[in-house]
Parts: structure tokens; C-alpha cells; sequence
């Protein structure tokens, strides 16, 4: 694969306890303790929507806002790409229960927002966006496999793309062999490395190879999460790493080199 570059514009984050990237740079950089609780809020629906939406959109939508923001785009104006490994287990497992309990009670909203692409749905009709937005899943490689598809996409000519990677906690039967531990969201804004504007810039290569252990205070603190795998390159983002090697599956490794600008 050739290398693919892109400007980071914009960096949203969620994690127990440290619910903006500023909560997460100071905590990876002093050792600031965490907060208390809280949950995050998906400010672009409206009221009802908000009060309806699942964890698993919630954070995807509140990263996602947060990225445009600090980049000064508007969402409406981004193609995007959600990753996640899971879903909604929760959704999921009570899909699974009802089921084989009783089909007949089967609540429609949460049918609504048990498929993969259900935080996709939410940002592009609460956005009012009209560009393409694209759901993955790839296990442990999902992140990996986002920012490819971001990437990519810059190559294709889009001048900017959202990128957006959440999973939540797992709930009943299905923890035994789908195990994620709590709620964790990032986002980042991409855009084609014109050379000329300020920002920090990556450089991503495919190549062989096993990702090593992450060892980052984000990467220590969200390692239960299905979504850990994409920390490592937020501890570096947060403070000022050069090079992170994040799993893509399949015995490859996504190498990301970052120049600080």
C-alpha cells in the first residue's frame, strides 16, 4: 500500500472521566485524575431524539460534533466514516433475549437502533448531511480500517472527511466472547495535506507485522474498551509521539508517523 498522508484539522474524545481532548491531553500529559461520571450528549438532535438515543450513538455524535468544531467545519459539509467494533452490545444482547422470549415484544426504537450503521444514521439526519457516510466493523483492526477508508478518500478527491470510532460496554451471554469494558468515542477531521497550513500531519503505511503493547495513559486507562486499539495514536497525539504501529488485521499493521506542526 502507498503511504497515504492528511492534516488532522479537528479532535473530538470520549472516555469515563475525561469527557473533551482537553481532559485527555492534560491527563496524558500531568496525570491529572479523572472526573466525575457523566455521560455524553449528543447536542446536534433534538430533545426527543437525544432522550432516545443508545451510549453507542451518544458518544459517536458528541466526538464527532466536537472534531468539527475544533476544526471550524460544518458537519453538514463532510463525508464520513464510522468504525465500530461491536455495535451496541446491549441493543444486541436484548434483541438476542427477546428473541427467543418473546418475539412479539420486540420495542421498534431499539430494533431502529440495532444496526451497525445506527450512529451513521443519527449524525447524517441530525447534521442535515447529504455526502456519503460509510459504517465498518473489522474487530480489532476497526480503527486501523477507518482511517484507511478516510484516507482513501482523501485520495479520491473529497478535501476533508470525518472520521469517528466508538464501542461500548457488553452486556449478558454475549461478554463471554465479545468483551468491552465502558464507553469510549474519538473522532478526528482529516483534510488533504496541501503543505501550506498549520496542523499536525500523518503519514500512514500498510505493512507485516503484530502491533505492540500500548503502554499510554488513554491506551491504560480505556484498555478494556473493544475500541483500545486506536489509543495508542491519541497518547501520541496528546503528547507530541511520532510514530504509533496500530493493528489492521490479519498479521498487518497500520504504521502512523505524526509530525507536530
Amino acid at each position: 500500500m502507498s503511504t497515504l498522508v492528511a492534516r488532522i484539522e479537528g479532535i473530538g474524545f470520549w472516555l469515563d472521566g475525561l469527557p473533551t481532548w482537553a481532559d485527555a491531553v492534560s491527563h496524558a500529559t500531568t496525570g491529572t485524575p479523572v472526573a466525575e461520571g457523566g455521560k455524553p450528549v449528543p447536542r446536534l438532535l433534538a430533545p426527543n431524539e437525544r432522550r432516545r438515543a443508545p451510549p453507542s450513538v451518544a458518544v459517536a455524535l458528541d466526538v464527532a460534533q466536537a472534531a468539527c468544531e475544533a476544526a471550524g467545519r460544518a458537519p453538514a459539509d463532510l463525508p464520513s466514516v464510522f468504525a465500530s467494533t461491536h455495535g451496541d452490545l446491549g441493543i444486541t444482547d436484548y434483541m438476542c433475549a427477546t428473541l427467543a422470549s418473546d418475539p412479539r415484544a420486540l420495542s421498534p426504537t431499539r430494533f431502529h437502533n440495532s444496526v451497525h450503521n445506527a450512529a451513521a444514521g443519527y449524525w447524517t439526519i441530525g447534521a442535515g448531511c447529504l455526502h456519503p457516510a460509510t459504517a465498518l466493523s473489522a474487530h480489532r483492526a476497526s480503527f486501523a480500517q477507518g482511517l484507511i477508508e478516510a484516507l482513501v478518500q482523501l485520495v479520491c478527491g473529497d478535501p476533508a472527511v470525518l472520521l469517528v470510532a466508538y464501542d461500548t460496554s457488553d452486556v449478558g451471554p454475549l461478554g463471554q466472547i465479545s468483551h468491552s469494558e465502558g464507553l469510549l468515542g474519538a473522532a478526528l477531521v482529516l483534510s488533504a495535506d496541501s503543505g501550506d497550513a498549520a496542523g499536525t500531519r500523518l503519514r500512514a503505511t500498510l505493512t507485516e507485522g503484530s502491533a505492540p503493547a500500548a503502554h499510554g495513559a488513554l491506551a491504560r486507562r480505556g484498555a478494556g474498551n473493544a475500541m483500545a486499539p486506536m489509543l495508542p495514536l491519541f497518547d501520541a497525539l496528546a503528547t507530541g509521539g511520532d510514530l504509533v504501529v496500530l493493528d489492521a488485521g490479519a498479521g498487518r499493521v497500520l504504521r502512523v508517523e505524526l509530525a507536530h506542526g
